[in-house]
């Protein structure tokens, strides 16, 4: 029997949903922002802004308008997180989908005390200082932020690492995963956590050591739909270059898994994007 719901009725309930079967109480019940928030892998707040930019609009009709009373949020705040938020350790789970151990301790992998059954996969400002951490259920999909650190959608997961080694050829992915699976067969990934770029994140890369980009979204039409998002946030910044899974995966940790060498392959085999010629 299902154990998930929504309230399609009533005046203070409409929209509110629950799971009966949940975890933890963190998943157990929300508003539409929370469940759109999972949907999209993003904080509450990424997602509020999203609804707010999408179908956020001013009255046109004659009407009594009612304006509610303002909540005062700092959207962009910079917070900077304690190093032993995070303690370095290798996960076996990462580890059983094809992440190497060398691999996760250069994105900083590891766990935190209290946080059972969960990666926690850190999340860096460019010059490496730690801004924000995921936390990755290891029995299952879901996720979470810590609460009041610097919102996702301000950061570029992997970027400290390879500001740090100077690389100049980067993947760029929706998840975490995905980009240190590009990187345990050779080739650097980063990621911004979720379908989307923002402006923000693309001066990130803009400013990193990166020059050659490759469009590595999942092998569905949402990735392409953020490969165009990719480009056309970055054409002119840097070279970018496309890929074609070929084999019916979805992203790249499922290819990893199949064959390494075929994932190797697929990076090996990008192709440029023509540029704009103004002449």
């Amino acid at each position: 029997m299902p154990s998930f719901y929504i309230n399609l009725d009533g005046d203070e309930y409409a929209g509110v949903w629950g799971d009966s079967g949940a975890y933890d109480d963190e998943h157990k019940s929300g508003g539409l922002a929370k469940l759109l928030a999972y949907l999209r892998s993003e904080s509450i707040a990424e997602t509020e802004d999203y609804l707010l930019e999408r179908y956020g609009r001013l009255y046109t009709d004659a009407e009594d308008i009612r304006l509610p009373t303002p909540r005062l949020i700092e959207r962009n705040k910079v917070v900077i997180l304690p190093t032993e938020t995070v303690t370095p350790s290798i996960s076996p789970y990462l580890a059983r989908r094809g992440i190497s151990a060398d691999i996760q301790r250069q994105y900083g992998v590891g766990y935190t005390e209290g946080q059972v059954g969960y990666t926690a996969l850190p999340w860096h400002l460019p010059d490496g200082r730690l801004a924000n951490v995921k936390y990755r259920s290891t029995k299952g999909k879901r996720f979470f932020y810590v609460k009041g650190a610097t919102q996702i959608r301000q950061l570029v997961y992997g970027i400290s690492v390879i500001n740090e080694q100077r690389i100049d050829t980067a993947v760029i992915c929706e998840a975490e995963i995905d980009a240190m699976s590009w990187a345990s067969v050779g080739v650097y990934g980063i990621a911004t956590g979720g379908s989307h770029m923002t402006r923000t994140q693309a001066d990130i890369i803009k400013r990193s050591s990166i020059r050659k980009l490759i469009l590595g979204g999942d092998n569905d039409a949402q990735g392409r739909r953020f490969n165009a998002e990719v480009e056309r946030l970055l054409r002119g910044s840097v070279e970018l270059l496309t890929i074609n899974y070929v084999e019916a995966v979805k992203d790249a940790n499922e290819l990893l898994a199949g064959s390494a060498e075929s994932l190797r392959r697929v990076a090996l085999e990008a192709t440029a994007i023509p540029t704009i010629s103004l002449t």
